[in-house]
């Protein structure tokens, strides 16, 4: 990955893949969503804030091994990650992350709070509870991998012209994964995670004191602007930003996502 070196991690017997901006600055720990991995969050995450950029690819994604799927929880690849933060002594530290990122993060400054010094929530696809209905067209997408079925039979689903109105990206997201290899590892953690939750509750979410950032777009079906919107006002001082939407101008999107990723760090300071 272009302007990051690798960094080797081994945990639970699995060899998973670490990677740290050659930028430097103060460690900041910014990860990557479901079926996603390092170059995600690597797109947008500012090089002027006087922070440099950590990101861990969680079992299954990535570089890193899946091991076994049936061990695929939101729970064991935050432990993973906090694994990896001290096995490197990068916290206390700002950490978040995107969609599925965002829930290890909120996870771990509930669990770990002495890991964590600010939290980032970006595009949060849950707030608290499992399972939530906006992580339903995942589900759909990995049992129709499990199938063996083509992105054809998604698209003409009733979640995927749903999409096809509302959430062209989500869509467009979704769709890739039918091309994510192998398909078997894609589908349990499409299916597994889904069907999880940050496995934390709104009294612990909101007893947390620290400096927030929560970042959302519109058009955005399976990241609702409404689990921002209710992270913010559960999480005290807690700074809301509505970026534009992505699937009209990614671009945009971007380039917003980084001031306000970056004026946040630099508040920091």
């Amino acid at each position: 990955m272009k302007g990051y070196r690798p960094e080797a991690f081994r945990c639970d017997g699995l060899e998973l893949a670490g990677w740290v901006a050659e930028a430097p600055g103060r460690p900041a720990v910014f990860q990557h969503g479901l079926c996603g991995d390092a170059v995600q969050p690597a797109e947008v995450f500012p090089t002027d804030a006087g922070f440099s950029h950590h990101v861990l690819d969680c079992r299954g994604h990535g570089g890193s091994a899946a091991g076994d799927p049936a061990a695929f929880s939101i729970a064991a690849f935050a432990d993973d990650l906090a694994a990896w933060v001290e096995a490197k002594g990068l916290g206390p530290c700002p950490l978040g992350g995107i969609s599925m990122g965002a829930a290890l993060a909120l996870r771990l400054a509930v669990v770990r709070p002495d890991l964590v010094s600010a939290l980032i929530l970006a595009r949060p696809a849950w707030v608290v509870d499992a399972a939530p209905a906006n992580m339903q067209p995942n589900a759909e997408a990995g049992q129709m991998i499990a199938a063996g079925q083509g992105a054809e039979a998604f698209v003409a689903s009733v979640a995927g012209r749903r999409l096809a109105a509302a959430a062209p990206d989500n869509l467009a997201s979704i769709t890739g994964f039918f091309d994510r290899a192998p398909p078997d590892v894609t589908a349990a953690l499409l299916t597994r995670i889904s069907a999880d939750g940050p496995g934390v509750t709104a009294t612990q979410v909101r007893a947390l004191r620290l400096p927030t950032l929560v970042l959302a777009t519109p058009e955005d079906e399976v990241h609702p602007v409404v689990h921002a919107e209710a992270l913010a006002a559960m999480i005290p001082g807690a700074h809301l930003v509505l970026l534009p939407p992505k699937a009209r101008d990614r671009a945009a999107y971007a380039a917003a996502f980084r001031a306000a990723l970056s004026a946040f760090l630099k508040e920091l300071a």
